[in-house]
Order: C-alpha cells, then sequence, then structure tokens
C-alpha cells in the first residue's frame, strides 16, 4: 500500500469506531466530526466532488454537520472516477454487477483494511451472536478466484477466512462457473451432521435461493439445527420477481431454519458499510428492519429536494459511511427507504428513471 499521511490517519480514525463497537465502549469521538473532515478531504481531491460542492454553494471549509455535505448519487461512480488517489495506488477495485447495457460501477479502496475490519465486526455482531466457537460457512456463489472484482465476494470470503472453519475452495463454493452445485453443498452439510450436528452459517443471495429451491423441488434439505442463513440482494431476478415473504417462508421450511435465522443484508459496490437485519443479534428486533453499525448512517430524503424526510415518511436512501475514507462518505441510491423504530425498512428501488435529485447531482459532479 502508497503511503498517504493525511487518509491514513483518516482511516485509523474510521477504524476507531469499529474498535469501540467491538469493545462495547463509546465512540472515539462525534459523527459529525469524522464526516465533515472526510468531507473536506474528499472535496479536496476529487475534481468532480469540488465540483458538486460549489454547485450547492457548500462551503466546506465551514462544514459543521455531515447532513449538510452533498452525497455522490451510485450512478456517478459508473461516469467518472471518485477517488482521492491515483489508479495506481489501488489495493483492490470492486465493480458492480454487469448488465445488458451501461457501464460498471467502481469503488476503488487503497486501503481495504478498513472495509475488513467494519464487515467483519458487524456481521459478527449480526450474525453469530452466541457462536464460541466457529463454524462451517458455506457460500451459494462464487469464490473470489471467479469473481475478484466482487464486494459481496470479497466479503463472504472475509467471513470464510476469518469467522468459519478451515475448509477447501470446494468445500466451501457452490456456484461453479455459473452452475449451483447442489450434490457438492448436500455432500458438505452431511459431513457437517455427521461431525456433531453443529450449525452452519448459508451465505447466499436471494435469487441464489431460488434456485436451490427449485433444483430441490421440495425435496427435503436438512441443515444442521441452529445453522443461519445470510440473505442478501432484491427480489427481481432477469426471469421473475419473488415476493420476499413468501421466499423467506419457503426457505425456512425446505432448511428446517427458523424464519429469525434469515437475516437480511443491505450493501453496495459503492460502500464500505453494510447493514443487517438484527432478529438474531436482538430478541426484540423486527423482521425487515435494518439497523446500522455506529460509523454509518441511512437518512431518507425526497427524490427532487434531497432534503431529508420526517420518520415513518418513505425517501431515496441518502448514506453516510465513515469507513468511504478515500472516495465518499456519502452516497445516494436509487433505494427507497423509511425510517421506523429500531432501523429503518428498505423498499426496493425508485421505479423509472433515475430520480431527478439525483440526476441534477450527476450533472453537477460531471460539469455540464
Amino acid at each position: 500500500m502508497v503511503p498517504d499521511p493525511e487518509s491514513d490517519a483518516l482511516h485509523l480514525r474510521a477504524r476507531a469506531f469499529v474498535r469501540a463497537f467491538e469493545a462495547g465502549a463509546t465512540m472515539p469521538e462525534a459523527f459529525d466530526r469524522l464526516a465533515c473532515d472526510l468531507a473536506r478531504f474528499q472535496a479536496a481531491r476529487v475534481p468532480g466532488y469540488a465540483k458538486l460542492c460549489r454547485a450547492r454553494s457548500v462551503d466546506v471549509g465551514a462544514l459543521a454537520r455531515a447532513g449538510d455535505a452533498p452525497a455522490v448519487p451510485t450512478e456517478a461512480f459508473k461516469m467518472t472516477r471518485i477517488a482521492t488517489f491515483p489508479e495506481d495506488a489501488a489495493h483492490v477495485v470492486f465493480r458492480t454487477s454487469g448488465t445488458t447495457v451501461g457501464a460498471r460501477g467502481l469503488h476503488a479502496l487503497r486501503d481495504a483494511g478498513t472495509y475488513d475490519a467494519a464487515a467483519l465486526a458487524f456481521g459478527r455482531w449480526a450474525l453469530m451472536k452466541g457462536w464460541k466457537r466457529p463454524v462451517p460457512v458455506l457460500v451459494l456463489g462464487p469464490s473470489p478466484r471467479e469473481a475478484p472484482d466482487s464486494s459481496l465476494t470479497h466479503m463472504n470470503a472475509l467471513f470464510v477466512n476469518e469467522l468459519g472453519e478451515p475448509a477447501g475452495e470446494r468445500e466451501t463454493y457452490f456456484l461453479q462457473e455459473e452452475i449451483l452445485d447442489v450434490v457438492a453443498l448436500d455432500e458438505r452439510v452431511v459431513r457437517a451432521m455427521t461431525a456433531g450436528d453443529a450449525p452452519v452459517l448459508l451465505l447466499a443471495t436471494s435469487f441464489a435461493l431460488v434456485h436451490l429451491l427449485d433444483a430441490l423441488d421440495g425435496a427435503p434439505f436438512r441443515l444442521p439445527t441452529g445453522s443461519r442463513v445470510m440473505q442478501t440482494g432484491g427480489f427481481k431476478g432477469r426471469s421473475r420477481e419473488i415476493d420476499g415473504e413468501t421466499l423467506r417462508r419457503d426457505v425456512a421450511t425446505a432448511l428446517q431454519v427458523e424464519t429469525r435465522e434469515i437475516v437480511g443484508e443491505y450493501g453496495m459496490t459503492e460502500l464500505g458499510s453494510q447493514f443487517y437485519e438484527a432478529t438474531i443479534a436482538s430478541d426484540d428486533a423486527a423482521p425487515w428492519v435494518y439497523v446500522e453499525p455506529p460509523w454509518a448512517r441511512v437518512v431518507p430524503v425526497d427524490p427532487v429536494t434531497l432534503a431529508p424526510v420526517a420518520d415513518g415518511k418513505i425517501g431515496l436512501a441518502r448514506i453516510e459511511d465513515l469507513t468511504n475514507v478515500d472516495s465518499a462518505f456519502a452516497v445516494l441510491a436509487a433505494d427507497r427507504v423509511r425510517r421506523v423504530p429500531g432501523g429503518f425498512e428498505l423498499l426496493g428501488r425508485a421505479p423509472g428513471a433515475p430520480p431527478r435529485g439525483c440526476s441534477i447531482a450527476i450533472d453537477e459532479i460531471l460539469g455540464r
């Protein structure tokens, strides 16, 4: 990693939030203080962000609140480079999923250590309460060898290598060359049960679970007692759309796990942090309500004015993420969210074209 004293100091401050969370301690400083320092650092180094601040008449030198700094639309990551460092200094580059049209979004990290520390800390909190030792971590997805630029694959591999029992690639990743290997998955589960019925953690996208259910075609496939499932991604695929409640119920029935043991995860390529349902971490948590770690905030905003909306009202997701040190600490997603007691609800993508506020922000970043 190429040294960068200013960036390195900001990474240390962001990681201090993670360490405090793991220790159950008070956060090391105010969220807004670090957020405003990140905005100043990014405006000084990212030309597009400086243009956006000028277009909004924002004096970054006088910032006192995170919410006063403009957010970068996720679409901008497809159109221009959002990074505080030269291309040859990137440690890892994540790309959004490929589509039949349009460019892929790109998120380059100079220092992946902050991403990794935050992902492990909050993933352990959300998924592993009560487990005293590592368990097999099984992935209905590709290995890092097959998808080296996927942020989800990177996170899954972190969980496999740092939180799970050691195992080979063929015993861990069950989407090989775009084929879901149900036979290999069954053999791995049988071995886990033979070893003492220890639980497993199954990591999967929504549609990987759909394909698993299709392959099972009603046949039983019991996971070991106490197993858990992390489910991520939307419910609209290439060929069909599914109902989230129905999928969760069907997965619980097929794998013989409790519905509260199926935990939704919400993340994206352009972020360094993830959000989870807290149904394992807290007995009082409601399903379909996502929570943030102390180093991130999700703020619903009006799609035109980009001003925050009241709790209970639906808005676009403005996400403030202190782990996004070298890109954009605040991003604006085309996802509809609503603040509710205990966290926020995720209500799907905004329909149609990018909302007007997002479109204007992209125009301001590009300077057109």
